[in-house]
């Protein structure tokens, strides 16, 4: 069903023209990756100071407040962009390993955002100025840190094709060991469609 859709969007006329595009497609990458350095490098600053590692003098509402809105335009081009890549050549994104993960992480880290500004930052008034801040707080800095430094990696190798589907060639049974583990493991996680077919 979802490589059925997938198919087709990749078949589509706009997605072969933006794959093919001498102009576009570099447009687009590129605002891509320089929007994922303003968002991501902002959020980072912030999180460097939840974990109190960095600028313990500057109060954390004043992280979160005006720096909080530059943070979200930034995620909202890198968000677009990044559907618009994906819409370029989406069979092959979806059956990339790294693509996957970076989908987990992606989650993971939205999770960590709401739980931060749902329940932490509520009360950010009476810790504004510590350092450290409460433990609760630099735990959602370190594990946003985290989370995006991975996605940022990630979304770095998903460029490689080391592990794509019709790629990776193996012997007519396949390797053993720990070599064979490790495809297995990359071609299902990839939701490769057969492991070794041929």
């Amino acid at each position: 069903m979802i490589e059925s859709f997938l198919t087709w969007l990749g078949n589509t006329d706009w997605s072969i023209r933006l794959l093919e595009s001498f102009w576009v497609w570099p447009l687009v990458e590129s605002t891509h990756t320089l929007s994922i350095a303003f968002f991501v490098g902002l959020a980072m600053m912030m999180d460097l100071r939840l974990m109190g590692l960095t600028f313990g003098k500057i109060r954390v509402s004043d992280f979160t407040g005006p720096s909080l809105q530059l943070v979200r335009i930034g995620f909202a081009i890198t968000t677009i962009t990044g559907i618009v890549i994906f819409y370029s050549n989406p069979l092959r994104y979806w059956h990339n390993i790294f693509f996957r993960f970076k989908l987990l992480l992606l989650v993971l880290a939205g999770l960590n955002i709401w739980f931060f500004h749902g329940r932490i930052h509520k009360k950010v008034a009476e810790w504004d100025l510590d350092t450290p801040p409460p433990s609760a707080a630099r735990w959602a800095g370190a594990v946003s840190f985290a989370s995006w430094s991975f996605i940022v990696i990630a979304g770095r190798l998903i460029a490689y094709n080391w592990f794509d589907c019709d790629i990776m060639q193996f012997h007519e049974h396949g390797p053993e060991g720990l070599l064979g583990a490790f495809h297995a493991f990359v071609y299902e996680g990839a939701g490769c469609p057969t492991f070794l077919a041929e």
